[in-house]
């Protein structure tokens, strides 16, 4: 890696690069502290020096692509990302690889994942998780018209930029697809029931995730946590759903969360009725809620 600076947020005024067919180097960028690491690399902040633009480097090892045969999946997931335009989508502006290492160019959020906030606060206010949903509803409208189900929506892959606004980051598990799939995907306390009965899914597995971030950002757990994994899937395929007396949730919020964590992806509440749900028009200006 490049020599590590300190690098400030950029002013409004930046603008990300824009020439698509550019062939992109290491050298086209100053790196600065690391933002995090993962299984398969490490991700950093960096400077695009040309035009100073602020931007998230991921960089992935290819001899662990190699190892776990991830090539398809890795392609697939810089593909459909760069494809979407929306708000409450993380941009993937371009990428490019030396001998041992691919790079992702990302947008970057400044105040990181959601998962971190909702550890340190245990739990969100009804106004702000409405929010984040609301927010999370409009995105999955965008993909799921694009035809491209995400299959792992949870905390640590929900970024949040310097306002606030919400981003869904990792793709690497969604799917471009008119028809049904049948791979088991996702993490566990948020697996709808038909991919834990290994059953044929749809775009309505992002619907029920959303039951389940509903219930965490409320409750603080997810509702089918269970010591066991064998308990968690009983759980999810039976539909154990209930609501602790503390804290005092709105009936508004538990009457959302019964309509998306329904057995029947058929029968669940769709985005749209998402949107116009009580909870939601209450708590939530949703003029706000994609604005930049």
């Amino acid at each position: 890696m490049a020599t590590k600076i300190q690098i400030h947020p950029p002013k409004p005024t930046k603008q990300p690069p824009k020439t698509p067919s550019k062939q992109w180097s290491l050298q086209d960028f100053e790196i600065g502290k690391p933002l995090g690491k993962g299984k398969f690399g490490r991700v950093y902040l960096a400077r695009e020096i040309k035009s100073g633009f602020i931007v998230a480097l991921k960089v992935i090892f290819k001899e662990q692509i190699e190892k776990y045969r991830l090539h398809h999946q890795l392609r697939r997931e810089m593909e459909i990302q760069t494809s979407l335009r929306h708000p409450n989508v993380l941009r993937l502006y371009g990428w490019f690889h030396d001998e041992e290492r691919i790079y992702l160019i990302l947008e970057y959020a400044h105040r990181g994942e959601l998962y971190r906030e909702l550890r340190k606060t245990g739990r969100l206010p009804e106004k702000q998780a409405a929010t984040y949903i609301a927010s999370l509803t409009q995105a999955l409208a965008y993909c799921h018209e694009k035809h491209v189900i995400h299959r792992d929506i949870k905390p640590e892959n929900l970024l949040l930029d310097r306002e606030g606004h919400l981003k869904i980051a990792d793709f690497g598990w969604s799917v471009q697809s008119r028809s049904k799939r049948h791979t088991m995907c996702g993490t566990l306390d948020y697996l709808a029931p038909e991919m834990v009965e290994n059953k044929a899914h749809d775009y309505a597995v992002d619907n029920w995730t959303l039951g389940i971030l509903c219930y965490e950002f409320l409750y603080g757990v997810p509702p089918f946590e269970a010591e066991k994994q064998t308990d968690t899937f009983k759980r999810i395929m039976k539909v154990d759903l209930s609501f602790p007396s503390t804290p005092d949730v709105s009936a508004e919020a538990k009457n959302l969360i019964s309509q998306l964590l329904v057995k029947e992806s058929s029968k669940r509440l769709s985005l749209q009725k998402i949107i116009e749900h009580p909870w939601i028009t209450k708590n939530v200006d949703l003029a706000g809620t994609c604005s930049k």
